[in-house]
């Protein structure tokens, strides 16, 4: 087994050393926004990702929202977006992010956008303005990073090896779930993709790191799931196709498609919200290089808000001293009406409550510190649009 975590590990390391990991947020900010019930006091915390939550939640209007990321590269691509709300008009704001391609992009990118960027993020994109020109082969932005790369490949599956783009377009326009459901399973989707070999693929370390998956979220859920994680992969996309709406599903539109449509997008994308995010709230958002923990270190801002994704799985296993040091981090700067959001691939994340931090110089376990609203984290989770997580968590933290 230590042999495997560390191939893996490497596996992990080499797709993803000095790569845009995530070029779209794989969390749903609906169910966030619900149940965040973000106040205009209130100061949030967030790892960036790609960026588009962050932008969510300033639309909902708190004091500040801090967005940080230990890799600069995500930073950079909330950078762009950000640069794009100030200096561009709708229409070309949404030819690059809606669409994933400009013609003349490197015009745009250096008249206009590129004096809005800090230094490593002009050389990150200096690099690659090609990735919003559109090519041939790959067309839209959001066939490029790691993850893109894998809709790359999922795409040309659809298109030259299962031959059904016809019934994705008709599942993706469907007006109910009986409808969807119908095309799904009786027009024979789900036969025609699920092939023994593409089940074999999703259980490669190759596979997953191109998603995002590190070694300890695999082997959570090849713990946990009957099947392990091959077959929660497959029951989770029937689950998205057959039993909740797709019109408004904007994760799996631009993955299957490569690009959003004005009326299935992120809400940063809308023409009202961008002009809002223009006339000011995109200035409520920072951006910080850092870890979660090295920057309430660094920083004595009070936090009322965390969302912390999923990224504790990815710590669990071989680093709970960070993450040790990240809850003691999150209790030091937690305010008396502190709430933390956070994700798992498994089905529990009880080594949270484990985790023993300092408090008032007695040691206690982060579990008697938190109170969770585990009926209303149930209930969003079953609405999560995403629905590529195994649980989802909603806790109170007392300073």
């Amino acid at each position: 087994m230590g042999l495997m975590n560390w191939f893996s590990g490497r596996c992990f390391n080499f797709v993803h050393g000095n790569q845009l990991i995530y070029n779209t947020c794989w969390e749903d900010p609906r169910i966030d926004r619900v149940a965040l019930q973000l106040k205009p006091d209130d100061v949030l915390l967030t790892i960036t990702s790609a960026g588009c939550n962050a932008l969510d939640y300033a639309l909902q209007e708190p004091h500040k929202v801090i967005a940080v990321d230990l890799n600069p590269r995500q930073n950079a691509l909330l950078e762009l977006k950000m640069a794009g709300i100030r200096r561009l008009d709708f229409e070309r704001f949404f030819t690059i992010f809606g669409r994933g391609r400009c013609a003349n992009f490197a015009n745009t990118y250096e008249r206009e956008l590129r004096t809005e960027l800090s230094s490593g993020a002009r050389r990150f994109w200096d690099r690659r303005v090609s990735f919003f020109e559109g090519t041939r082969r790959r067309p839209s932005f959001y066939f490029r990073g790691t993850t893109g790369y894998f809709a790359w490949l999922m795409n040309g599956y659809i298109d030259r090896v299962a031959g059904v783009r016809e019934s994705i377009e008709a599942v993706l326009d469907a007006k109910t779930v009986e409808e969807q459901r119908r095309i799904y399973e009786n027009d024979a989707l789900h036969s025609a993709i699920w092939r023994p070999y593409v089940r074999w693929f999703l259980r490669r370390d190759s596979a997953l790191s191109l998603l995002g998956v590190p070694r300890p979220q695999r082997d959570q859920l090849d713990r946990e799931y009957g099947g392990g994680i091959a077959r929660f992969i497959e029951d989770m996309v029937q689950h998205v196709f057959t039993c909740l709406p797709l019109h408004d599903n904007y994760f799996w539109r631009v993955y299957l498609t490569g690009e959003y449509s004005p009326t299935c997008c992120p809400d940063y994308l809308r023409p009202e919200n961008f002009e809002r995010l223009k006339n000011g709230l995109v200035d409520r958002i920072e951006i910080h290089n850092s870890s979660v923990a090295s920057y309430l270190e660094r920083h004595e801002q009070p936090i009322s808000r965390f969302v912390l994704l999923d990224h504790m799985d990815w710590l669990s296993a071989t680093h709970s001293p960070w993450l040790q040091q990240e809850w003691q981090a999150i209790v030091r700067r937690a305010t008396p009406t502190t709430r933390v959001l956070w994700r798992s691939a498994g089905y529990s994340s009880d080594f949270v409550d484990r985790m023993e931090v300092e408090v008032d110089g007695r040691r206690r376990a982060v579990g008697e510190l938190l109170s969770y609203n585990t009926p209303l984290a149930s209930e969003l989770h079953q609405l999560d649009r995403v629905h590529t997580y195994g649980s989802f968590y909603i806790a109170d933290l007392a300073a």
